[in-house]
């Protein structure tokens, strides 16, 4: 009797699926899912009705499926701009040389604009192909993180260089006010004192975080923020043309110009170049990123090394952990900048 009533319990709690366990929760099967493996970011009260309802029906995980499941290819996906500049391409380079590392599939999404409602759907269809955590830089995580709610977004996401921490959500970036507060800090110990910064808009934290180390700098020296120094550029070399156009129309020109990404800078030095500026006799000219071409340009770029690939790899290393852990490592990982001194900076004449 006592076999045969084991058995039909057995049979029984077969029956109980991870769907039945979700509609009398009252949630998706995937957030039973990130419960029942430990995953973050699902609210307590949805853990416990989960929990709770997998208790009354006495549901038991499938440990063979589970194990089954565990031996598929991990898949991480990677959301980005088009890849058109040297900043998305080591991001790239180091995802893929991560994922194909650990035997993890790499699935990228590029987007042309980052509407909430674009980036949930395109995540929502990720989820259904087996994707199980996302990576992405700014401004995608920045969107996530201010318009989303990380806890409720189809799946975890992993910032790339975000511009500052993010709440609730794991990332990887470095300190870019203390690497911009570096930069102005070495113009300032070069003697200039007439300092340009080319902040680069587009609703990115970075943008905030630069532009407070250039005043911190500023401000540390003694030295008064002069509105006229300060413009805006998108991140495009063409945006850096205009911006740079502005700067040196000023009278008395800035004798330095620091510029948010290494593409702005570029462009400064262009227009320097058109208008007879010798850089750096006349004009020091300094970047962020220091990507491919830093040193394509002439003079080569002195710029803040960001480890962009690196930052790239350790993201896909904390989505993988989600994955298979339910947890990443660290929540925010921050990783050294750099500060390399070229020949587009000197003294002031």
């Amino acid at each position: 009797m006592t076999k045969i009533a084991t058995r039909a319990t057995r049979r029984a709690s077969q029956l109980v699926t991870i769907q039945t366990v979700a509609e009398r929760a009252g949630v998706s099967a995937m957030t039973v899912s990130n419960v029942l493996n430990n995953r973050p970011y699902v609210r307590e009260e949805t853990r416990h009705a989960v929990i709770t309802a997998a208790r009354e029906l006495g549901y038991t995980p499938n440990l063979a499926a589970r194990s089954l499941a565990s031996a598929a290819t991990l898949r991480v996906g990677l959301f980005t701009r088009d890849l058109n500049s040297g900043f998305l391409s080591s991001i790239l380079s180091g995802a893929l040389e991560e994922t194909s590392e650990r035997g993890v599939q790499l699935v990228m999404r590029r987007f042309r604009t980052f509407e909430p409602e674009e980036i949930v759907a395109a995540a929502d269809a990720l989820r259904a192909t087996g994707i199980g955590a996302i990576i992405a830089p700014p401004p995608c995580c920045e969107v996530v993180a201010d318009r989303c709610d990380p806890a409720t977004f189809p799946l975890p996401m992993v910032a790339i260089s975000p511009g500052d921490d993010l709440p609730d959500m794991a990332g990887v970036r470095l300190d870019d006010r203390a690497a911009a507060r570096e930069m102005t800090a070495y113009l300032l110990s070069l003697g200039h004192r007439r300092i340009g910064f080319i902040r680069i808009g587009a609703g990115l934290l970075a943008d905030k975080t630069r532009y407070e180390g250039y005043c911190k700098a500023l401000a540390a020296a003694g030295i008064p923020i002069d509105e006229e120094l300060v413009v805006a550029a998108a991140l495009s070399y063409e945006s850096g043309l205009a911006a740079a156009q502005t700067l040196l129309s000023l009278s008395p020109p800035p004798t330095a110009i620091f510029a948010s990404n290494d593409e702005i800078a570029a462009a400064v030095v262009s227009v320097a170049h058109r208008r007879g500026i010798d850089v750096p006799r006349d004009l020091s000219v300094a970047g962020f990123d220091d990507g491919p071409l830093a040193l394509k340009i002439w003079p080569p770029l002195t710029t803040i090394r960001q480890p962009v690939a690196d930052m790239a790899a350790v993201a896909a290393r904390r989505a993988i952990e989600i994955m298979t852990v339910g947890r990443p490592a660290a929540m925010i990982t921050y990783l050294d900048h750099q500060l390399i001194v070229r020949e587009s900076t000197a003294a002031p004449a």
